[in-house]
């Protein structure tokens, strides 16, 4: 293998779709080998290696990082990307909803990431990198639990960086913008007005269109890599400008 990524192994949680698998699939190209973490792995492609797992189950997510180290032999890079999304005010989802997002999309993160840290603290190269969104960042209608979870991602990363700095293992976090996934198809599916509520999603960012999953795959690789050895605590947006950026609204015509 050859590549940044040569000789090196990775797992990557929601591995089996959307900014999942792109990650997954450019870590592999890049010659790292890659297990998928996903509740439905069975469309997970050669040479990717698919492995069912429920981030919401501890034994079911040890299980699952064991056999990657037993298959792979070690492990050295950490992908949190499985989350689910919620719409809504704090009014509108009940308490289980609440606790239910908030068990996939934050507390998941803490199970498997203790779960990988003992064969983490044994690699000479060891990253961890979490997804978490514009939304920890921007106050976006409809979206309160959702933005609640990804600010505690995005908190949570800052303080692993600091807590496993001096043991030599990497934290760093990618903040997408609105990426053009599956569940924003789906959004875009249920909403009145498909073509309307996607040309409102792509004149929101800056650039005028969605984040595409290979972009922010990219973004993903760049903070894992050995090459990026300096890098930690550190919060990267691939969100078309939207936090950056503050363009003049267009003049009415004269």
């Amino acid at each position: 293998m050859t590549g940044d990524f040569a000789g090196l192994s990775a797992v990557v949680t929601g591995g089996a779709s959307g900014i999942g698998l792109a990650t997954a699939t450019l870590l592999a190209e890049r010659g790292a080998r890659v297990a998928c973490l996903d509740l439905n792995p069975q469309q997970v492609p050669e040479p990717l290696l698919g492995l069912a797992a429920d981030v919401t189950d501890d034994a079911c997510v040890r299980a699952a990082i064991d056999t990657v180290h037993d298959t792979f032999g070690g492990l050295d890079i950490l992908v949190n990307n499985a989350a689910v999304g919620a719409v809504g005010t704090v009014e509108a989802d009940t308490d289980d909803e609440w606790h239910r997002v908030l068990d996939v999309n934050v507390v998941g993160i803490v199970r498997v990431t203790r779960a990988a840290l003992p064969h983490l603290r044994a690699s000479g190269h060891a990253a961890i990198v979490n997804i978490g969104s514009i939304a920890a960042w921007l106050g976006l209608p409809q979206r309160a639990l959702y933005s609640a979870s990804k600010g505690a991602v995005q908190a949570l990363t800052l303080a692993m960086a600091a807590d496993y700095v001096t043991a030599g293992i990497r934290v760093n976090c990618v903040n997408p913008g609105t990426a053009d996934t599956p569940w924003v198809r789906r959004l875009l599916d249920a909403a009145d007005d498909p073509a309307a509520e996607l040309a409102a999603l792509r004149a929101r960012q800056p650039i005028g269109r969605l984040t595409t999953p290979q972009e922010v795959a990219a973004a993903v690789a760049y903070l894992a890599s050995p090459l990026s050895a300096a890098t930690t605590g550190t919060v990267l947006a691939v969100d078309g400008g939207m936090h950056g950026l503050r363009l003049p609204s267009p003049r009415p015509n004269a």
